[in-house]
């Protein structure tokens, strides 16, 4: 029986890493060969960069239930201090990351802390409050570049690391929602008054939830500042929060595979309206107008894809042929 569970379990580790494997060596091919161009990169770099942050933010907004409206603050600040730790004071791109990432984290731990014990409208008013704030400081530290930003960064960020930073998020936040903290994060969008009944600090795990997403949205923010040479203030305003958010609510709240199809159909949506960015903003608000007439819970629901899942589909395919 327990060699069984932990056959299964292997078994089902090793498939999820040979598909993984399969993913990264077929894209660096292409690259390398250069059958993907300098578009298909950026493409590809948009759409990783989207992924990280659909599902760090499905975790505040959709497995929380908190509506947060700030994340591209915590990119903006990702993106700002990894860029100052490896083009300002000369440290490898590993430590800009990660401190990038802290500081996103720290960020949304001071914004944490005193907001969410706001729900709703509040909260949300509150967030995107946040990133307004963010965005206007940056610019004016001239230190910085104050309104024109920063140019000339190093471009450090490469599909390796794009690779390991989606595949870290996703892993991570995957395993937090399957542990104990994860059924407790769950419980507290359920009902809160309930979960607070059976001894949960509904706060912490609201602030919990909060920093671990600010987290990955400032990784997002230093992959971004060292893909594309150059940031600003302006890149991170509140049509970016918006963007995100739409991935999220597309695909539905409360599911890591909705949100990864999501960042996919936007981005590759966002490319092929490169000419029309006029009305970029009117299809994002046509597309959640019928999502919510016709799937309110989005395309995925709460449900997720698995190995196991796409097993049996295929096993299902081959018995019908």
């Amino acid at each position: 029986m327990i060699m069984n569970v932990f056959a299964n379990r292997w078994g089902k580790l090793g498939a999820e890493i040979l598909i993984l494997a399969f993913i990264f060596l077929f894209v660096q091919y292409f690259i390398t060969v250069g059958v993907f161009n300098q578009y298909h990169q950026i493409i590809i770099t948009s759409l990783c960069i989207n992924i990280i942050l659909a599902v760090s933010l499905n975790l505040i907004n959709g497995f929380t239930g908190q509506l947060s409206l700030g994340h591209a603050g915590f990119m903006a600040v990702g993106a700002y201090v990894s860029v100052v730790l490896t083009k300002f004071m000369g440290m490898p791109f590993l430590v800009g990351l990660v401190g990038g990432c802290l500081a996103a984290a720290a960020a949304g731990f001071v914004i944490g802390v005193p907001t969410l014990r706001l729900k709703g409208d509040y909260l949300a008013i509150a967030t995107l409050g946040f990133g307004e704030i963010i965005r206007v400081i940056l610019q004016n530290i001239e230190y910085v570049g104050g309104p024109a930003g920063i140019v000339g960064i190093p471009k450090m960020t490469t599909w390796g690391w794009l690779f390991a930073g989606v595949v870290i998020t996703i892993a991570t936040i995957q395993n937090l929602i399957n542990s104990s903290y994860g059924r407790a994060i769950i419980s507290v969008r359920e009902d809160e008054i309930a979960s607070e009944v059976m001894g949960i600090n509904i706060t912490s795990y609201k602030v919990l939830a909060f920093v671990i997403g600010a987290f990955f949205a400032g990784l997002a923010g230093g992959l971004y500042a060292h893909y594309f040479y150059i940031i600003k203030p302006e890149t991170f305003n509140f049509l970016k929060s918006f963007d995100v958010l739409v991935m999220v609510v597309l695909g539905g709240l409360g599911s890591t595979t909705g949100a990864v199809i999501a960042a996919a159909f936007i981005t590759l949506l966002s490319a092929a309206l490169q000419a029309f960015p006029a009305i970029r903003m009117i299809i994002y608000a046509l597309i959640l107008i019928l999502l919510m007439i016709y799937r309110p819970q989005g395309l995925m629901g709460n449900k997720e894809l698995s190995v196991k899942i796409l097993g049996k589909i295929w096993s299902g395919k081959n018995d019908a042929a």
